[in-house]
């Protein structure tokens, strides 16, 4: 395990030790900050990390200061691949050595992972995201990402895009295995898919799927606000926009792409427009996505759309060459 130069702190210690009232406090100011930095109500994301916490059943580790967790990280190992769920450092005690000390640690357990050959990581409340040393620098990959907000109060005045291509209705769950497609084709070759190689095929596509639908972590999935494309000629999905609710009066756009035939065509616009719109209705304030920075096509419909960046973050990637 890592271990910290800092006097006044102890070891790091597996989470699997570590009580859910050593993690309450830390908790707590997440779910602040979340609120008063990103319009976010994380508590449904801590609420699983507590319960985890208590079943001893997180891969993770924690630094303690005393009695009480100062900063946790935790992971998940399938398929091949780790994922750094999250990792947080109370403000306080907020320090690139800190949280390498925790991103060590996670990442040195990942490795001995029999099978593990990547890691990736997106994690929102880190000190200087875009300009840190980081362990094992040498297969390390950054991509720097945008998380925009826009309010929704004039979403009513964007004019309609006219669609002779394709028709917009409702997306369903009943539509998961053509949206896993699309997606795999909308991805291919993209900056995205090197981000989350869940992309790059079907079955990853449709664990990603899964994951927005049926767990918290991008918000609570809200289908009167997920929409689908269909190719009038072939009767194909050609796009999809999948939205959450990420507090009562925030929405979230999890998911916006189509397909490259359809790409150029206004369809992405439309198929967000009618998103705020559904989002608007259900007296959402405000919405927000995140964005590869590189992805200036994108970023600039957003800008368009009335998004504004709210923070910037990157998208971590570590894979030994």
């Amino acid at each position: 395990m890592a271990a910290l130069s800092d006097p006044h702190a102890d070891s790091i210690v597996e989470l699997r030790r570590v009580s859910e009232e050593h993690m309450l406090p830390l908790l707590e100011e997440e779910v602040a900050s979340w609120s008063a930095e990103l319009d976010w109500d994380f508590r449904p994301s801590a609420d699983l990390v507590r319960r985890f916490v208590r079943m001893q059943a997180l891969g993770g580790f924690a630094v303690m200061r005393g009695a009480r967790a100062a900063g946790y990280a935790y992971y998940v190992c399938e398929e091949g691949k780790g994922l750094i769920g999250d990792l947080y450092v109370r403000k306080a005690h907020r320090r690139v050595e800190t949280e390498n000390a925790l991103l060590e640690s996670v990442l040195d357990a990942m490795w001995q992972t029999p099978g593990v050959r990547r890691v990736e990581a997106q994690i929102m409340m880190l000190a200087s995201p875009l300009d840190r040393a980081v362990p094992h620098e040498s297969w390390f990959q950054p991509y720097p990402r945008l998380f925009l907000e826009a309010p929704l109060a004039s979403v009513a005045t964007f004019p309609a895009r006219k669609l002779t291509r394709a028709a917009i209705s409702p997306w369903s769950e009943a539509r998961q295995e053509e949206t896993a497609r699309l997606i795999t084709a909308a991805y291919q070759g993209h900056v995205d898919s090197q981000i989350n190689d869940q992309y790059r095929s079907a079955s990853g596509a449709r664990r990603f799927l899964m994951n927005i639908v049926q767990y918290p972590g991008c918000g609570a999935f809200f289908g009167p606000a997920s929409y689908a494309a269909t190719d009038l000629q072939s009767g194909y999905l050609c796009g999809v926009s999948l939205a959450s609710l990420v507090a009562a009066d925030v929405g979230h756009i999890t998911q916006v792409c189509v397909a490259p035939s359809h790409k150029g065509t206004g369809l992405g616009y439309e198929l967000m427009r009618r998103s705020l719109l559904a989002l608007a209705a259900h007296q959402c304030r405000m919405v927000s996505l995140t964005v590869t920075a590189a992805n200036e096509t994108a970023v600039r419909l957003y800008e368009r759309m009335g998004f504004v960046n709210r923070r910037k973050f990157a998208a971590y990637v570590w894979e030994p060459r």
